[in-house]
Formats: structure tokens, C-alpha cells, sequence
């Protein structure tokens, strides 16, 4: 884990964002689409974990992203070259635009000054969006990466924000992927390598008392 003076520098809320990604209802919320992986975010106190980095970010001026993944009722735009997709459109809880299931899911609060993201196609909250170019003219250099999964988005966040010169920090505490025992492994063998990792509490206590400059 990386020093406090070190992980204070890095969230220096004037160039710090917060990505929480795929925190919608039809995800991690009680009717999901995905139970397993609601209850494993439930259950294992990452969404709480999420919606405490979301209050701080509000509180010390980090800029909050909520990166969020939809599909139009007639299916136009989507991906359709990978299994993933195929069986996201069997499932019993679809997201739809403008339905529930694509809200930002409670406890998380969404202020007025946050960004709301949506995307149609892909698997990545940042490669082919608007997120990127709304990074780059917020200034930002640090990105703190949320939510789920462990399995797909995340990594994918993570490389993606890599790729484009931004530093990464993960709260291994605030992402959640199924099973349970993979989030740790994927965790230690692949975003050790890439990312810098920190708890909640870690981020927390750097975020306290902060300001945007």
C-alpha cells in the first residue's frame, strides 16, 4: 500500500477524479439483472464502500463520473461480438434507457455537479465514451476507479486509464466481481501491477479536510 504523503499527492482533489462504474440499479441494486454479483456488493460492504467515496469526493471537491451501461429498447448500437452479450440479452432484468434499472443505485447520491455517463456498446466505462475528453478538460491525472466488476469494467478501466497517461488508484475495498475469491486474485496478480491500490478508509483520510485549490 502506498504511503499517506504519497497517496495524498496523487489525490490532489484539483486534478482527482472519482469513476464509479455500473452502480445502477439493474446491477448491484435488489432487482438485478445479476443477483450473485448485487449480493456479493451488498453483502461484502462495497457499495456502502462506494457511496462513502462518493460523500467525500462531494465534500472535498474531487469531480464524481458515474459511468453507467444501457441499452436502447430496440437494441440498435449494441455489441453483439462476445458471449457476454448474448446472454445480457436473455436476462429477465434488461437496462433499458430511461428505466430504473439504469439509475445510480442507492446508498450512492448523485449531486448536481457530478457527470452521468451512458454508453450503448462495449465493455469499457472509457474507451469509446465521453469520459475521457471530459478527464482531460477537467485536468484530471488521477483517476480512483469503482464499483463492478471485477471481472469486466473494472480491469478495463483501469488499462484504459493507464493507456491514456492518467494514474490509477483502485480501493481494493470498492469493486466487487463473482466469485468472491477472484476479486482478491485478479487484485494482487493484475492491478498491483498497473494501478495504485488503497482501501477506503486510506482514500478517506487523505480526502479529509481537502479542497479543490
Amino acid at each position: 500500500m502506498p504511503s499517506y504523503e504519497h497517496l495524498s499527492e496523487l489525490l490532489d482533489p484539483a486534478v482527482t477524479v472519482l469513476l464509479t462504474v455500473e452502480c445502477q440499479q439493474g446491477v448491484v441494486g435488489p432487482d438485478s439483472a445479476l443477483p450473485e454479483l448485487a449480493r456479493q456488493a451488498r453483502s461484502s460492504g462495497v457499495l456502502a464502500n462506494i457511496a462513502r467515496l462518493v460523500a467525500a469526493a462531494h465534500e472535498s471537491g474531487i469531480q464524481v463520473i458515474h459511468a453507467l451501461a444501457e441499452r436502447r429498447p430496440d437494441g440498435r448500437g449494441a455489441s453483439r461480438n462476445a458471449r457476454l452479450f448474448h446472454a445480457a440479452e436473455r436476462l429477465p432484468v434488461q437496462q433499458l434507457s430511461g428505466t430504473t434499472a439504469v439509475r445510480v443505485a442507492p446508498p450512492i447520491e448523485v449531486a448536481e455537479e457530478d457527470f452521468v455517463v451512458r454508453r450503448l456498446h462495449g465493455l469499457s466505462p472509457i474507451q469509446g465514451t465521453d469520459v475521457d475528453a471530459l478527464l482531460r478538460n477537467l485536468g484530471c491525472r488521477t483517476l480512483i476507479v469503482s464499483g463492478v466488476s471485477a471481472n469486466v469494467a473494472i480491469p478495463n478501466a483501469v488499462f484504459d486509464a493507464v493507456n491514456r497517461g492518467y494514474t490509477a488508484v483502485v480501493p481494493t475495498d470498492a469493486i466487487a466481481g463473482v466469485p468472491a475469491d477472484y476479486t482478491p486474485a485478479m487484485i494482487r496478480h493484475t492491478l498491483a501491477l498497473v494501478a495504485t491500490l488503497a482501501t477506503t478508509d486510506e482514500v478517506l483520510g487523505c480526502c479529509k479536510g481537502l479542497r479543490r485549490r
